[in-house]
């Protein structure tokens, strides 16, 4: 998320790895153009809390997730990085760090990735599933440039091209998802935060998927996997930003596709990048649309059925992944929700962005958020959910 108005999409795929949450249970999985979750196949609310894993107190991550249950939500996008280049003494939690002149390292003690284990754990109990992502593109919890500033490189094509960010990329992958290869907590694993290679040919980002993608499955073969782009160029609409060939990341619905592309996402921009495959038994969507400009009605609503045709077409479940304002939400996001409720092709539908109060305060607030109490909520979750049924 990277813009004031959002919105967005995913469809699924299936994957498998190991961790310290080991529970057998029920996977999620695709059946037909929805989502099969804990045995029930339906349509499936969800949110964005990328800050989730980044608090330092279990109640307080309790709090959140009880909240969550108690509405109805099912899924739950979060951040699964938190990249450093200077390691922080006061206890703030951090995932890697990229400091000059010393290896990188991934942190598992108390302050790193035992605060994930700790949501994976909570998630698990309450019956919430998570969308766990990898690195960022923008600068937010370090993100490409955290490695860049180690490895070198000044742009995001050379953190696709550098031979040496692309193998601590890995060992960072596999080092999250080995933790929860068993747990059911988690819904799919997503290779980014809307990855961009501005400049670059459409195949840069569309082999750095398919190569990843690959490996993830070489690890894990129980769990869903997503791309995280943006959404730019698919078919159909007014021309405008959001549905141009921007950025090398473009949404392709394709037969051409090999084994190793299990999921595909996007937010707003253009990569050559198959919804589907022939190989697998489902493939993981998002896209998300910023407005650019664009009025938010009917264009967010003529966006929204745009890709659930690519997807249906595409024969994959897609997850409205990402969208938001910061005025008038009930009425614009509503007709957002209904529009993706009513649409073949979409499956589920996450806001942005979830916010409640915990002991020390507001949870983060950009605009976009949808805090708990509020009326807001009470439109756009509570009615949302009673809708789906």
């Amino acid at each position: 998320m990277k813009y004031s108005t959002i919105l967005g999409l995913t469809a699924a795929v299936t994957l498998a790895a190991a961790s310290p949450v080991k529970r057998q249970s029920s996977f999620a999985k695709v059946d037909g153009l929805k989502f099969n979750i804990d045995g029930v196949t339906k349509y499936y609310a969800g949110t964005n809390a990328y800050w989730l894993g980044f608090t330092t107190g279990d109640a307080d991550i309790d709090t959140a997730l009880d909240r969550l249950k108690e509405s109805g939500i099912k899924l739950l996008r979060i951040w699964g990085f938190n990249d450093v280049n200077t390691v922080p003494t006061d206890g703030t939690v951090w995932y890697q760090s990229f400091v000059a002149g010393q290896d990188p390292v991934i942190n598992t003690g108390a302050n790193g990735l035992q605060r994930l284990d700790y949501v994976v754990k909570s998630a698990e109990s309450r019956g919430i599933k998570l969308i766990i992502n990898f690195v960022n593109n923008w600068t937010d919890y370090g993100g490409m440039a955290a490695y860049m500033k180690r490895f070198g490189g000044s742009a995001n094509p050379d953190w696709y091209a550098n031979a040496d960010i692309q193998a601590q990329y890995k060992k960072y992958i596999k080092a999250v998802v080995s933790r929860y290869i068993d747990s059911p907590a988690i819904f799919a694993w997503e290779l980014a935060n809307e990855p961009r290679c501005n400049g670059c040919d459409t195949s840069v980002i569309y082999d750095w998927a398919k190569e990843t993608s690959a490996y993830i499955k070489s690890l894990d073969a129980n769990h869903l996997v997503t791309l995280g782009d943006e959404g730019f160029g698919v078919a159909g609409g007014d021309g405008s930003y959001p549905y141009q060939r921007r950025r090398r990341v473009r949404v392709s619905i394709s037969a051409r596709t090999s084994r190793s592309i299990l999921s595909t996402t996007a937010h707003s921009i253009s990569t050559r990048i198959p919804v589907s495959s022939p190989y697998s038994s489902s493939g993981l969507m998002m896209l998300t649309a910023f407005s650019g400009g664009q009025p938010n009605e009917p264009f967010g609503s003529e966006w929204v059925t745009a890709h659930g045709a690519a997807c249906a077409t595409a024969g994959k479940p897609c997850i409205f992944e990402e969208y938001g304002v910061k005025t008038d939400k009930c009425n614009i996001e509503g007709k957002w929700q209904s529009t993706a409720l009513n649409t073949t092709g979409i499956a589920a539908d996450q806001f942005w962005d979830f916010g409640t109060t915990l002991s020390w305060g507001q949870t983060n607030n950009d605009g976009n958020t949808i805090f708990t109490g509020t009326s807001d909520w009470e439109c756009l979750v509570t009615k949302h959910v009673a809708n789906i049924g």
